[in-house]
C-alpha cells in the first residue's frame, strides 16, 4: 500500500485536495466552475481533479460541515464511493435542501472533502445459516429513537 495520493489536474483552475488543518481527516476539493442551485436542484459539479487512490483503500467524497449548516448543501450519495481502480473526474453530486434559498457557488470554492479509507481484502463465502447475534435482524429503528 502507498500513502501517497496521485493526483492530475484536468482543468488549469484545479485546486490540489488539501487539509485545511494538520491531522484533518478530510481533503477538501474545491469546484472549477460556478454552480447556481434553486431549492430542491442537484448538480454534478466537476473538481478537474483525476486521482489514483491506492490500492487497498476507498475514497470516500463527504459533504462539508458548514456548508450544511449555513447554506443546506448537501451530497445527493453521500458518501459518494470512489474505488482504488477509477482514473475519471472526481466530480460531487451536490444539492440545495433549503426550501426557499438558491445556492450560489463559485469557481474554488470548497464543496466536498475526499476521505481515504482502507478497504480490506475480504472472500464472499455462501452460508446457509448466519450465526448468531444480539440484534440479530432488528433493522431501522430497533435500538431505539
Amino acid at each position: 500500500m502507498s500513502d501517497e495520493l496521485l493526483v492530475t489536474r484536468l482543468h488549469p483552475a484545479a485546486s490540489l485536495p488539501a487539509r485545511a488543518h494538520p491531522g484533518d481527516a478530510g481533503l477538501d476539493l474545491t469546484t472549477v466552475q460556478d454552480v447556481s442551485l434553486k431549492p430542491g436542484e442537484r448538480a454534478l459539479v466537476p473538481t478537474g481533479l483525476a486521482v489514483a487512490i491506492p490500492n487497498g483503500y476507498a475514497g470516500l467524497v463527504v459533504p462539508r460541515s458548514g456548508l450544511a449548516v449555513r447554506l443546506g448543501l448537501g451530497l445527493v450519495n453521500a458518501p459518494g464511493l470512489i474505488d482504488a481502480g477509477y482514473r475519471g473526474e472526481v466530480k460531487v453530486l451536490l444539492v440545495n435542501l433549503d426550501p426557499d434559498e438558491p445556492i450560489v457557488l463559485r469557481a474554488g470554492e470548497r464543496i466536498a472533502q475526499l476521505v481515504l479509507v482502507p478497504v480490506p481484502a475480504i472472500t464472499v463465502r455462501e452460508a446457509g445459516e448466519l450465526p448468531a447475534s444480539a440484534r440479530g435482524d432488528g433493522g431501522f429503528g430497533s435500538t431505539g429513537r
